[in-house]
């Protein structure tokens, strides 16, 4: 091991025990913020964009809770925080400094098998706020796409269902309980596809989304 890769691979071996652990929780590979004390998830496979984008809303001031995984508790669906920094890959660290230039990175992680990585410092708040849980109000399939106009399209409970199955961790391993908890997450959270390809667009549509959506 290189040494100068050990901090992204403490990372990625921290995903994996929790991923393969905390049965507690109904566990997704989303990302998750809040704002407004409403939760929003962002869900989606690696190379989409999408620590790149909670990476930008959360040096906009929205509470980090994970660039990673979703921890969904109990009946009542409340999602568990888990802030940690942000992992960032290749283009996405120079684009947000550019962006953001006090924010806070750790060294780069040089040719990984994901090529450049480098970690966000997250912010202090969303620290101090680690045990305030927020509903899941939104459900976003983010896509960022080269020079794609801005679309949001409205996706179906049983769609979003299907999604959801497929980047979860531990599905299987719940059984009944994890069906009947991603069933109920589907219905009680409208969901939307976001394609973009500008990050100030994507904000200002999430915004837009949050908006429509009651506390």
């Amino acid at each position: 091991m290189a040494a100068d890769h050990a901090h992204a691979l403490f990372e990625w071996g921290l995903n994996w025990t929790i991923g393969s652990s905390v049965h507690q929780y109904l566990i997704l590979h989303s990302a998750v913020v809040e704002k407004q004390g409403k939760g929003i998830m962002l869900s989606a496979a690696s190379g989409s964009g999408k620590s790149t984008l909670t990476a930008e809303l959360a040096l906009r001031g929205w509470r980090l809770f994970s660039d990673e995984l979703a921890l969904i508790d109990g009946p009542a669906l409340r999602l568990t925080p888990f802030p940690r920094p942000v992992s960032l890959k290749n283009q996405s660290i120079d684009l947000l400094r550019r962006r953001h230039p006090g924010a806070q990175f750790g060294p780069l992680a040089h040719d990984t098998q994901k090529g450049t990585i480098a970690h966000l410092r997250a912010p202090d708040e969303s620290i101090d706020r680690a045990t305030e849980t927020a509903p899941p109000s939104l459900i976003i399939f983010p896509k960022w796409t080269t020079g794609a106009p801005l679309r949001v399209q409205p996706v179906g409970a049983g769609q979003a269902a299907m999604r959801l199955i497929d980047q979860s961790f531990n599905y299987p391993v719940l059984g009944p309980l994890g069906f009947s908890r991603l069933a109920d997450l589907a219905q009680s959270a409208p969901a939307w596809e976001l394609e973009y390809s500008s990050l100030d667009d994507a904000v200002a549509a999430l915004d837009d989304l949050l908006a429509d959506v009651d506390a």
